[in-house]
């Protein structure tokens, strides 16, 4: 029987070898899934268009908003979802950020601006070394970030680092590993430990595109979010992210086809060191 299921098995892998295209069947049929698995909850109000949708305006205080720094490189946020977070933790006074998933720091030097404390957590240099790798990726990690003095950077594995002495935060932000079981854990351990009454959670990657659910994320969120969390589960139009809000929004039900309104204007101004985009 184990032969036969390893010849089975070769067999399936010399196809996809063969034809690459066979791969988007497998992701398909993967992602329908993941769909069925989190519209099996009922408690968010979920569609197959995904979660009720929050337009970005809502969170914004003004017309003219910036976005700093924007590296314009692989692996990062939309500009939009920068924009999300700085927004959201404008709104609080003497706000504390703590986000999961450093990368470039982008988000945490975003934050940093309009924030008291930002802690952003990612795995240790050992750590990523030990994953294979390289130096010049790891040097990267926090090139934004390092420079700003209310920026604690901790460094372990979300899955068992010990965040509880942390206490309560006012905005997280949930930006590490995007596989289901990761995305479970992170949020299961951030709502026992770092959720108050008051907190606004935020989680990167929820969508593949604006409106486009990614349901693995999607089912991660909601297989850890605790029975007791009273709050609403949105996606916010023009970004990638799901958010958790404390309070009630107002929401609808996201239409792709529909005119899209409202638009942006971005400008673009450049800018060559870290601290020369923080202006005193």
């Amino acid at each position: 029987m184990l032969t036969t299921r390893l010849q089975k098995a070769l067999r399936g892998l010399l196809r996809l070898a063969q034809n690459p295209w066979l791969l988007n069947h497998v992701l398909a049929a993967d992602e329908t899934t993941w769909q069925q698995q989190a519209l099996a909850h009922t408690k968010y109000s979920l569609t197959s268009n995904g979660l009720p949708a929050v337009r970005l305006t809502h969170f914004l205080s003004s017309a003219n908003q910036t976005v700093r720094p924007f590296a314009f490189r692989d692996g990062g946020s939309l500009p939009t979802d920068l924009l999300l977070l700085r927004a959201v933790a404008s709104r609080v006074v003497d706000c504390r950020y703590f986000e999961i998933g450093t990368w470039r720091g982008e988000s945490a030097a975003n934050v940093a601006e309009v924030a008291t404390s930002v802690y952003t957590l990612n795995l240790s240099a050992e750590e990523m070394r030990a994953m294979g790798l390289s130096e010049r990726y790891i040097e990267l990690h926090g090139f934004f970030s390092r420079p700003l003095a209310n920026v604690t950077h901790l460094y372990g594995n979300s899955a068992t680092f010990d965040i509880a002495p942390l206490g309560h935060f006012d905005v997280v932000f949930i930006d590490g590993d995007h596989r289901y079981e990761a995305v479970r854990t992170d949020t299961r351990r951030v709502f026992e430990h770092l959720v108050g009454p008051n907190t606004v959670v935020v989680w990167h990657d929820a969508s593949r595109q604006p409106g486009q659910p990614r349901w693995e994320v999607l089912t991660g969120i909601l297989d850890g979010l605790p029975a007791t969390a009273s709050g609403q589960l949105v996606q916010v139009e023009n970004t990638l992210c799901a958010l958790y809000s404390p309070v009630p929004l107002p929401t609808h039900t996201l239409n792709l086809l529909a005119d899209p309104v409202p638009c942006f204007e971005v400008t673009i101004r450049v800018g060559q060191e870290p601290k020369s985009l923080f202006p005193q």
